[in-house]
């Protein structure tokens, strides 16, 4: 007898299993995936989707539409939400029963708030506009500069929170701040 097979908690490695041996072992219990709300990506993403819609929907020369401006701010943010939390649910899917994988599909969708709370100034600075009747090009372009400073707010705040130094933390942020310069430079090129 081995010392394998003397022990009491030995089982038999797979390619030391017959069929039937294989048939009587449970499967291996697989835990979904632990995902917490990811408010850095939810917090970057949404800034980034609200700047690339507030220069889509400014139309020069157009009419001012700041209140349906704001609503289909927040319903694509809320349908890329759910997008994005449905795909990692998939992306992620374990086997159980029905009531396991809707409770781990509800807390994948939940996890995605980060990403609508990020449109919020920018839904906030389209309805002050609308109120307030400001000229819809100067809110494009203080709602893009708002967005850019809050993309370089996100990413040296996180490089400081994970530990990186000031000056580290600052060309992060500026690095995060790039992708609204981008936004506001396609947006002059195309308009």
């Amino acid at each position: 007898m081995t010392d394998d097979q003397a022990r009491p908690d030995h089982q038999a490695r797979p390619d030391e299993q017959g069929p039937q041996d294989r048939e009587r072992l449970p499967p291996p219990h697989l835990h979904p995936p632990h995902r917490g709300a990811d408010w850095m990506f939810g917090g970057v993403y949404g800034t980034v989707l609200a700047s690339g819609l507030l220069a889509a929907l400014d139309q020069a020369g157009g009419e001012s539409t700041p209140f349906y401006d704001a609503s289909w701010v927040l319903v694509t943010a809320g349908a890329a939400a759910l997008a994005h939390g449905y795909s990692h649910h998939m992306a992620g899917h374990q086997p159980g029963s029905a009531a396991h994988r809707w409770r781990v599909l509800s807390r994948a969708l939940w996890n995605e708030w980060p990403m609508i709370v990020a449109t919020l100034p920018t839904v906030l600075l389209l309805l002050a506009s609308g109120l307030a009747h400001w000229d819809s090009q100067a809110v494009t372009a203080v709602g893009l500069g708002l967005n850019t400073a809050l993309l370089f707010a996100w990413g040296s705040f996180v490089a400081l929170r994970v530990g990186y130094r000031i000056g580290s933390a600052l060309l992060m942020g500026l690095a995060d701040a790039t992708i609204g310069l981008a936004i506001i430079v396609a947006n002059a090129v195309i308009k």
